[in-house]
């Protein structure tokens, strides 16, 4: 399965380093859009009519797998001076595509939807297209189409939660006793009465020294790890039931000759 992963951004820039990163991370060029291709002056003439299409952003959003309503506001981003970056990836890569195009800035849809219509926009609507003509103008034939919608179901990726780890360091005060060791060295001064025989040794120069060894704590640290925090991902598969409504058209013929009752055929 497929999917395709879109985002809108202010520069064009930004979106073209987008694209360049999708193409590093592996997405093949040819499955990254661009639009529009070129630089197209902000519209300040009020909202983007689809129905003249002017600038034709609505028909090339055509090609693109999008719901009526997104493809209206695609094509007011663009009409207001947005660059949308669309990228057709496999479910396995649309995380990292997704990721990629939100590290460039983009823009939050919704949020900017809203804006537009506190400030008046009033956002998609369904018109119907109708009518009448009258074949004695001239013509000899005129036509109504018969449209018959189908129903088709894609998937988009839109974020559903966020966990963000952070590891920070925080100093904690510790206490530790250590018995030292340490020596004196002490002068003591004794009265003695005796005799010594005189000589030489009576009266030699002597010098004792002494030296007094003390401990002194040393600190060293040594780091250990203790435990891990580890963030995982899970994925799960769910069924879900799309259900809507399509429409088609019907046309109902009103025959009336002379002398006979007006007669109605319903015809597809």
């Amino acid at each position: 399965m497929t999917q395709i992963i879109t985002a809108f951004f202010d520069k064009r820039s930004d979106a073209t380093e987008a694209v360049g990163e999708l193409v590093e991370a592996g997405i093949p060029r040819a499955s990254v859009r661009i639009m529009p291709d070129t630089d197209v002056a902000p519209s300040r003439e009020g909202s983007y009519d689809y129905q003249r299409d002017e600038k034709g952003f609505w028909a090339s959003l055509s090609e693109l797998f999008f719901p009526e309503e997104d493809r209206y506001t695609y094509a007011e981003a663009m009409h207001r001076g947005n660059i949308m970056v669309t990228a057709t990836v496999d479910d396995d890569d649309a995380e990292t595509a997704a990721d990629i195009l939100e590290e460039h800035g983009t823009i939050n849809m919704d949020d900017t939807e809203q804006k537009w219509r506190s400030s008046g926009w009033s956002g998609y609507s369904e018109n119907a297209m109708g009518g009448s003509s009258d074949m004695n103008e001239g013509r000899r034939e005129e036509s109504i189409p018969i449209v018959e919608e189908e129903l088709q179901i894609g998937k988009r990726q839109v974020e559903s939660g966020r966990v963000k780890v952070r590891s920070y360091v925080v100093e904690q005060p510790v206490s530790e006793s250590v018995s030292l060791r340490e020596e004196t060295v002490r002068v003591e001064r004794r009265p003695a009465d005796g005799s010594i025989a005189a000589g030489e040794d009576a009266f030699r120069e002597r010098t004792i020294e002494a030296r007094a060894v003390s401990e002194e704590a040393v600190v060293a640290k040594n780091a250990r790890v203790t435990g891990e925090v580890v963030v995982k991902k899970g994925v799960e598969q769910r069924n879900e039931t799309v259900s809507d409504t399509v429409r088609r058209t019907e046309v109902d013929v009103d025959e009336e000759t002379e002398n006979t009752t007006p007669r109605r055929t319903a015809r597809r």
